[in-house]
């Protein structure tokens, strides 16, 4: 009886529309991990000192912005367009996704992160993949605080962006979610480098081979992603339900 529910609600997650969410999500978080850290690999390729260069800095928020504005674009019809496994723990918080999509969209996630660093790694053979590191006088509390403000407005971002009760504001949704984590980038690159996603941290540590300080880029973004989430949906609107979970498991805000 019990493997029958198992088989019955497995298949709930490998119908035909699940599995094209998940490979939105993963086409998607490809490109984006892709153009921002391909995007640091180049400023690092063509300035000499790009570390301490802030135009390098004023580069990589750019390519933040319009790649997530994109990324976010092109699978919002398909899976919501998350890109991002704190933007999927905040809207499953909300009530917005079931725990079991949240965990095909992270597998999603990961496994495209890993596989776009691993292959700016192979296509530029001179270059290392750039980690996430945390500025030397601060600590990872610190860091993992930061983090965590800059997913909470990550988040809360893509909460108002896809609230249908935007109208035809809700159209530039995608466009306000990129400038959101452009600008947060031009905040905090310096200090803990303004990932906001814990895909993006660990696919180029995986591919780096690097892991250290990498539970700042876990902990701080998805506190700052669930607080986010419970937020909007219980203080800024009580009661109003919208963009719940579809039978499929998956939904959009």
């Amino acid at each position: 009886m019990a493997l029958a529910s198992f088989t019955a609600r497995f298949k709930q997650f490998v119908t035909p529309d699940a599995l094209r969410s998940y490979l939105a999500e993963f086409i998607s978080t490809f490109f984006y991990v892709f153009v921002v850290v391909g995007s640091a690999m180049a400023s690092r390729k063509l300035m000499s000192d790009s570390a301490t260069d802030p135009s390098s800095l004023v580069l990589v928020a750019i390519a933040n912005t319009f790649a997530l504005s994109s990324s976010v674009y092109i699978a919002s019809n398909v899976s919501g367009g998350h890109v991002n496994p704190a933007v999927t723990f905040g809207l499953a918080v909300g009530g917005h996704i079931s725990v079991s999509t949240a965990l095909f969209y992270w597998v999603s996630q990961m496994l495209a992160s890993v596989m776009a660093c691993l292959l700016l790694k192979v296509a530029t053979v001179s270059q290392d993949v750039p980690i996430y590191t945390i500025a030397s006088e601060m600590t990872g509390f610190g860091a993992s605080m930061v983090e965590g403000v800059l997913t909470f407005g990550l988040v809360y971002a893509v909460y108002a962006g896809g609230d249908t009760r935007s109208g035809p504001l809700r159209s530039i949704g995608p466009l306000v979610i990129g400038l959101m984590a452009g600008s947060m980038v031009l905040a905090a690159g310096p200090f803990s480098g303004g990932s906001m996603n814990p895909a993006l941290a660990f696919g180029s540590a995986v591919v780096a081979g690097r892991f250290k300080n990498q539970a700042v880029y876990w902990v701080g973004p998805m506190i700052g992603a669930a607080v986010a989430g419970l937020l909007y949906d219980n203080v800024m609107f009580p009661g109003h339900v919208s963009g719940r979970v579809n039978s499929d498991g998956t939904t959009r805000v």
